[in-house]
């Protein structure tokens, strides 16, 4: 099933000239949805995967449904300051200033295989952060898989250039 088709494009959001690429037509069609987990359980059957750490917030959505279905647990990956026990961080930059992702200290062991979700790479800044907390922490990427590539935007090539591999089920090209 193409899910392409299910994923509404907002014109101009969240700033003129942005063509923002919306998943929650995707996550309401129970076909659409089951179709997205299908596919990328497809793809991970088999491989050595610990855990799925998905990215706030609509990472939250896909790596949860996808770590429950391969049968793994599931590490949210967090904003500063939104989880309630001890963590670790990484600061990473952005287009103006820096921002921080963090992870409960004792959510990755040493060698852990760790499969990065989210719902789409841009410029794969807080992708990479993520990869470089992960790695911190002694976790092992498995891959970075996302629903939706932007491929202009550079983000799985950042990604690629880390060392990282990316799987994207669809790509939007153009802004």
């Amino acid at each position: 099933m193409p899910i392409k088709s299910r994923i509404r494009t907002v014109p101009h959001y969240p700033k003129p000239g942005v063509m923002f690429r919306d998943i929650t037509t995707l996550l309401k069609d129970p076909l659409g949805f089951r179709s997205t987990i299908d596919q990328l359980v497809s793809r991970y059957a088999g491989v050595k995967i610990d855990k799925v750490a998905g990215i706030e917030s609509r990472g939250f959505i896909i790596g949860a449904a996808l770590a429950f279905e391969l049968g793994v647990g599931f590490v949210p990956v967090r904003k500063k300051g939104k989880l309630p026990a001890p963590t670790v961080g990484h600061d990473y930059e952005l287009e103006y200033g820096t921002d921080r992702i963090e992870i409960h200290l004792d959510a990755i062991s040493e060698g852990d295989q760790v499969l990065l979700a989210d719902d789409l790479i841009a410029t794969g800044g807080t992708a990479e952060a993520a990869v470089k907390l992960i790695e911190s922490m002694g976790g092992k990427i498995v891959e970075c898989c996302f629903v939706i590539d932007l491929p202009d935007l550079g983000g799985r090539q950042r990604l690629t250039s880390c060392g990282q591999k990316v799987f994207a089920l669809c790509e939007f090209e153009g802004d």
